[in-house]
């Protein structure tokens, strides 16, 4: 079990990968589960609030829209309150917030105040969970951390798998306003996963030193050097194309299957196959990116996963029968497990420990921008083709598209040897540290001309050597 304290200076302290580690793992699988599926799983209580405030469906899926928006877009602002504040804090602060917004959004009399509750302030709660915890698996998994990615990242599906159902047993129980309120309950779980987030703490003899080498080093709250990395500002621009096409296919197929004259419970069976899938998919992918000889080209086994999800959505739009839309939900399921599990291991091997909270801030407000874009601009080709072969082609030509960036600038553009230090500063710290902990008294020794020096003395005195102790060799 890792020591822990201040986590001012994670890339001094050796990972555990293990011990507390497995709870900040837990801790980790639950609020990514809360993260993802939330925003899905809210869209159970569309109809009661439609019949509620008299509007129309489009109006009550901005709620959902908010909290993605949230999520993704305060990147930078949780990477700054990571680095002033630490990532426990944050995450306790983040927990209150989301309970409280739903618990408010139960008490709202309007569609327009539900939109400051339970999509800004969940939204933003949510935000302030999501990112540190990902940044704590970072500090505490090394040798481990594709598998502890990919273990996290499974509490997407398996959350979106026993929300949505407990939604609809609440919204029929207790109406949409008890439901919102126990919902808001269930949300103070993120404070007590934000208190298994214990800060790595060097071991008692290097405590001291350690903490001088970091307070010589002044503190940058949102560390844009990381655009100075080539490998980095790559993966921006490929995440950020891709995820304009990669949440549209789980969106449309259910009503593509409807379109095909199926029921409404069979056709949303999709989802399920695609959820329980999901689930499998992304341990599975954490094993295999673990790998002795995969881990050093993690980045092209990423580069595959998203060629694999953009291939399988051209394939699907040629699907015209039940069938043959099971089948593309296995293999979205498969594929879309993939590109969970890898694209923030991806993230981290790049950027390295030292500069991760800053890195998936920026990263995160860049897709927000994609995550906005993608799906209304799909729902409009819908409206103006009526046809949903066209929408499964350009969400697939997206993702490929940024497969191709990616592993097409890793090849071409990135010239940096997997055992470098991911930035200098890092080796900075670690080399002054090291310094410390070696210096011993045979550094006290007398030099080597000092001592030629003394023997040319004595030799000088009757042109021969004086033979005693000392300068017997």
């Amino acid at each position: 079990m890792g020591a822990v304290v201040v986590d001012d200076s994670p890339s001094t302290v050796k990972a555990p990968d293990g011990g507390w580690g497995w709870a900040v793992l837990f801790g980790c699988f639950v609020i990514t589960g809360f993260s993802y599926a939330f925003p899905k799983a809210v869209s159970v209580f569309f109809k009661e609030l439609i019949r509620e405030f008299g509007i129309g469906y489009s109006d009550t899926a901005w709620i959902s829209s908010i909290l993605l928006a949230m999520l993704y877009g305060t990147g930078p602002l949780c990477s700054i309150c990571v680095n002033r504040f630490g990532c426990r804090p944050v995450m306790m602060v983040g927990g209150l917030f989301a309970s409280l917004g739903m618990v408010c959004a139960s008490f709202c009399t309007s569609i327009i105040a539900i939109y400051f509750t339970a999509g800004v302030l969940t939204g933003l709660g949510l935000a302030l969970n999501f990112q540190p915890s990902l940044i704590m698996l970072n500090r505490y998994f090394d040798k481990r951390r594709p598998l502890a990615n990919g273990l996290a990242a499974a509490g997407s599906p398996v959350f979106l798998c026993a929300l949505s159902p407990l939604g609809q047993v609440l919204q029929h129980e207790f109406g949409w306003r008890g439901g919102f309120l126990i919902l808001g309950g269930l949300l103070l779980n993120c404070c007590a996963c934000g208190a298994l987030m214990r800060p790595l703490e060097p071991p008692k003899n290097q405590k001291e030193e350690t903490k001088e080498v970091v307070k010589a080093k002044p503190k940058k709250l949102l560390d844009f050097s990381v655009f100075k990395d080539r490998g980095f500002v790559i993966y921006t621009i490929a995440a950020s194309i891709m995820v304009l096409g990669l949440f549209v296919p789980p969106v449309f197929v259910v009503s593509y299957a409807k379109d095909l004259g199926n029921e409404d419970t069979k056709a949303a069976f999709l989802l399920t196959i695609l959820g329980f899938i999901d689930i499998f998919a992304r341990p599975t992918c954490g094993i295999i990116a673990g790998l002795k000889w995969v881990r050093p080209r993690c980045v092209y086994l990423f580069g595959f996963a998203m060629i694999f999800n953009g291939f399988t959505d051209l394939m699907g739009s040629m699907s015209d029968t039940y069938g043959g839309l099971v089948v593309f939900c296995i293999f979205f399921g498969i594929s879309y497990g993939m590109v969970g599990a890898l694209q923030f291991e991806v993230l981290m091997a790049i950027v390295g420990t030292h500069k991760f909270s800053s890195a998936i801030g920026l990263v995160l407000l860049a897709e927000a921008i994609a995550v906005l874009i993608g799906p209304p601009s799909a729902g409009k080709i819908l409206d103006a083709t009526g046809r949903y072969m066209f929408v499964f082609l350009i969400a697939g030509t997206e993702v490929v598209t940024s497969a191709l960036v990616l592993t097409c600038g890793n090849f071409f553009c990135i010239k940096k040897k997997p055992e470098e230090p991911h930035c200098k500063e890092e080796a900075a710290e670690i080399g002054e540290i090291k310094k410390l902990e070696d210096k011993s008294p045979q550094d006290e020794k007398a030099e080597p001309a000092e001592v030629e020096q003394f023997m040319k003395e004595e030799t000088d005195k009757n042109g021969e050597v004086v033979t005693n102790p000392e300068t017997s060799v």
